[in-house]
């Protein structure tokens, strides 16, 4: 059964399924406006202890790309992947945990400590488990085209964008306890989600597909830095 899973690929859904995650993950300026905008969304559902707001947030946070990007330039030996990876995983979560900080010293006169921010401060290996679990879940749905919709409930279960958001309300309020002990939650994730993507892209085989990683990072390159000439000719314009 387990070979029949990871073996009944065609070569081309595998390239697709590389090239999408690459295309998911590129650093662009609307996809950091995803996560700042999912850190926010977060940050005021955890202030006013509203679960419904924060799995909101869950749902429109792009940083699982990024992960799993990482996860397939260890696995296909691509520097540049692993590169383009960290930093746009780095600047997203600096991106979040700044929003978040502001957020919380506007909006947060009468703080109270309550059982959604108090459930992101206690890391622990269970959490490293759900973690591995969803990774394992959603690295197999994003190779599996027809699996992509189950993507977003998985986004859901390992909670990424909760814990930062906990760490920027920390570093509103100078409690180095909450900082510490929720971005160790988000460390946990991450490595449980990094680890369990390895083995189920290194059991699919993807390190054959080097190639096409390497020409869809050049042709992402390519649009991002046209899109910047693009906007200084119009900022041109505009002057």
């Amino acid at each position: 059964m387990a070979l029949v899973l990871f073996n009944n690929m065609t070569e081309k859904d595998k390239g697709n399924a590389v090239e999408h995650l690459i295309c998911e993950s590129t650093p662009r300026q609307d996809f950091f406006l995803l996560v700042i905008l999912s850190v926010l969304m977060a940050t005021f559902g955890l202030l006013i202890n509203s679960v419904s707001i924060i799995i909101g947030s869950m749902l429109i946070a792009p940083i699982l790309y990024p992960i799993l990007g990482l996860s397939l330039g260890v696995v296909i030996a691509d520097g540049k992947l692993i590169t383009r990876s960290f930093y746009t995983l780095l600047k997203s979560v600096a991106f979040g945990i700044a929003g978040s900080a502001i957020i919380t010293i506007f909006f947060s006169s009468n703080f109270q400590m309550n059982p959604e921010i108090l459930a992101r401060t206690q890391p622990s290996l269970i959490y490293g488990t759900v973690a591995m679990i969803a990774g394992l879940a959603a690295s197999f749905a994003l190779i599996k085209p027809q699996l992509s919709a189950t993507l977003p409930g998985t986004a859901i279960s390992v909670a990424l964008i909760p814990p930062l958001a906990v760490t920027g309300i920390g570093v509103a309020r100078f409690d180095w306890g909450m900082i510490t002990n929720s971005f160790i939650l988000f460390l946990i994730n991450a490595i449980g989600i990094i680890f369990a993507s390895m083995v189920v892209f290194s059991l699919m085989h993807l390190y054959v597909k080097r190639d096409v990683a390497s020409k869809t990072i050049k042709k992402e390159n390519l649009a991002i830095e046209k899109e910047q000439k693009d906007a200084e000719k119009e900022a041109k314009k505009d002057n």
